[in-house]
């Protein structure tokens, strides 16, 4: 299974999470502890859910990123 993973820049690393398995988060000072950390994390809520007798939810297979137009102040900054 292969769950779609959102990671993002901390002042100590990364973190990351799941939006298919709310709750689901890893942390790690770079991205192969990350990664690491999140494919237990990953497993472990996978492990619970099915000990709990909850429905496993299939892995999300749509990620997207939308590019838009930074706005004129932004340019300006830059």
């Amino acid at each position: 299974m292969k769950y779609p993973v959102f990671i993002e820049t901390t002042a100590t690393g990364f973190c990351a999470h799941v939006p298919d398995l709310p709750g689901c988060v890893a942390t790690g000072h770079t991205l192969e502890e990350l990664r690491e950390m999140m494919r237990g994390a990953i497993e472990m809520h996978l492990e619970g859910m099915a000990e709990d007798g909850d429905t496993v939810p299939e892995p999300t297979e749509l990620v997207e990123f939308i590019e838009v137009t930074a706005p004129a102040a932004l340019k300006k900054a830059a």
